[in-house]
Order: C-alpha cells, then sequence, then structure tokens
C-alpha cells in the first residue's frame, strides 16, 4: 500500500507543469502607465504559457522610475526570481535626477517593445491641428502647458524636441510632469493642460471614444490603423520611439542570467505575447543578450546629448 502511494505521489508529480521560477516584477511607476501595463502584461503571459507558475507585480512609482530602480537594485540583489521593467524614460530620469543608481546597477535582459509617441488635446479644445499648437507656443511658450510622464522621460524628451524644431527655446517649455499614466489622462481630460504627450495605446480608448482629439503621433511614417500625420507630415521635423526593457537583479550569476533570458526568449516567441503586442499596438523591437547591452549604452549616450541639446541636463 505504502509502495503504491509513493509511486502514485511520484507519477503525479512528474506530470506536473516544468515551471521556472516564480517571479516578482516590479513597475517603477503608478498603476495605470506604461510600465504597469508592460508588467502586468508580462505577468499574463508567462502565466498563462506556463513559463512560470506565479507571477507578482508590485507598483513603486516615484521620480521617472529611479526609487523603484534603487529600491530594486538593493533589495533584490542576487535574486534571480526578481526582476524590473523600465525604458527609454528611466534613462533620462536616471540622468535628469542625477541617480547614484543607474542601469549599470541592474542585469538587462531585453528589450521588449517600442511604441511612438502621440500628441493629444481635449476633444473640447480649441486647437484642431498640430499646426494651431505649435502656433500657440511659437506666440507664448509657458501659456502652453504638456501633461506627460517623469521629468526627462519620453513624453519630456518629445516636447523638448518638438519645441526646439518649431524655434522654440526647449528651456521654455511648460511640462507637468506626472508619476503615471492615469493621473496624466485625468489632467488631460480634465482641462488642466493644454496638450498631452505619451505612447499612443495610453490614449487610444480615449480617442477612439471621442473624448481625445489626436494631433499627430512621432513615427516615421503613418501607423497603420491610427488616423493622424505623423509630426514631421504636420510640418514639425521630429521621430522619437519609447522602447520597454526587463532587468534582472544585480549580482546573478551567468547560469541564473541564462535561466531568465531564456524564459524570456520563450515568452517572446509565444502566442501569448505576440497577441499582447498586437492588442495593444506595440512594435516588437525585441534584443537580448550582449546585442542588447551594447544598444543600450548607445541609446544612454544618445539620450545624454539630447538632454542637453533641450536644457533638462547641464
Amino acid at each position: 500500500m505504502k509502495h503504491t502511494f509513493i509511486a502514485t505521489l511520484l507519477a503525479a508529480t512528474i506530470a506536473l507543469p516544468a515551471y521556472a521560477a516564480d517571479y516578482t516584477i516590479i513597475a517603477p511607476a503608478a498603476p495605470g502607465g506604461g510600465w504597469d501595463q508592460t508588467a502586468r502584461s508580462l505577468q499574463t503571459a508567462l502565466q498563462q504559457e506556463k513559463i512560470s507558475g506565479n507571477v507578482q507585480v508590485q507598483n513603486v512609482p516615484g521620480a521617472g522610475g529611479t526609487i523603484g530602480l534603487a529600491q530594486f537594485s538593493s533589495q533584490a540583489a542576487g535574486n534571480p526570481n526578481s526582476l524590473i521593467v523600465g525604458g527609454y524614460v528611466m534613462v533620462g530620469a536616471i540622468l535628469t535626477n542625477k541617480s547614484p543608481v543607474t542601469l549599470k546597477d541592474v542585469t538587462p535582459i531585453a528589450r521588449l517593445t517600442g511604441e511612438y509617441e502621440a500628441v493629444v488635446v481635449p476633444a473640447a479644445s480649441e486647437i484642431k491641428t498640430m499646426a494651431d499648437l505649435v502656433a500657440a507656443l511659437k506666440k507664448d511658450p509657458g501659456a502652453v502647458s504638456w501633461g506627460g510622464g517623469s521629468a526627462g522621460g519620453t513624453d519630456h524628451i518629445a516636447v523638448g524636441l518638438i519645441a526646439k524644431a518649431s524655434g522654440v527655446d526647449p528651456t521654455k517649455i511648460n511640462y507637468v510632469a506626472f508619476s503615471g499614466g492615469g493621473e496624466a489622462l485625468a489632467a488631460i481630460l480634465g482641462g488642466q493642460v493644454t496638450a498631452g504627450v505619451s505612447s499612443y495605446s495610453e490614449f487610444e480608448s480615449q480617442v477612439k471614444s471621442g473624448t481625445l482629439r489626436l494631433l499627430a503621433v512621432s513615427s516615421e511614417k503613418r501607423i497603420d490603423g491610427v488616423d493622424a500625420p505623423t509630426l514631421k507630415e504636420a510640418g514639425t521635423d521630429v521621430i522619437i520611439q519609447n522602447w520597454r526593457m526587463v532587468a534582472a537583479a544585480p549580482g546573478l550569476s551567468a547560469e541564473q542570467v541564462a535561466a531568465v533570458t531564456a524564459d524570456f526568449e520563450k515568452l517572446h516567441s509565444s502566442a501569448t505575447w505576440q497577441e499582447t503586442l498586437k492588442t495593444k499596438g506595440w512594435a516588437d523591437t525585441y534584443l537580448s543578450g550582449d546585442a542588447f547591452k551594447a544598444q543600450l549604452e548607445k541609446d544612454v549616450s544618445a539620450t545624454e546629448g539630447i538632454l542637453k541639446d533641450i536644457g533638462l541636463v547641464q
């Protein structure tokens, strides 16, 4: 009887799916924004594809992700089950906040997605086109308020580049930073700011419902299914793409890094993740390993140059 029980238990154990380690993913921003959406999409895909049996998401907002980054790098050191999402916004925030903790203090795993910026105004706004917005900006830069993500992030950089391309001193822009996409959206819809800038997916529902007017997108060419000109097409020569990544904790062994990377290789090729990319309108810019580390170094250097040009970093 005892042997039969043990044999049954072993058979049941063997029949269980071979999950990787459980993960905790830090979303270093408030709920509702791009990083939160990315973290929760990863949570769903990792579990549905049986790559991980249990994935938890924790929000640690503030200072363009640098608060969450600092907490993660110190508390998760050596833990292969801890992850953090980040991206282009964080690169800028590290520079503008003079953060002592940088992306060199974590273990980059993969660039996951890319997304273009969108410029919107409330549906009731007198501003009908990008040309109208630029005209108002030229007339009185300080009178045009822009709502977006954290200072020094993609949204802030985009506004600075729009100003620069329009012949306006970027240091004169009136940029209002919000720690989460939900807060920024509420301010834009409530008319507390003149215009809003963020990734298109964060505005898509409101644009389609007619509560926001989409003026332009920051892509090189028009985006399929999006009824709006590019900034360049609208007369403002700016192209900028936001990207998002996942990183592991510092202090991992080569074997641990390889195991986490393998999980994200599986995730990237999975049906669930590919469907998520389509649903969210995220471009598949997946890049991992040494190629991603090299690209990340280039992006950090280029971002520092842009921030100096538009006066956000000395």
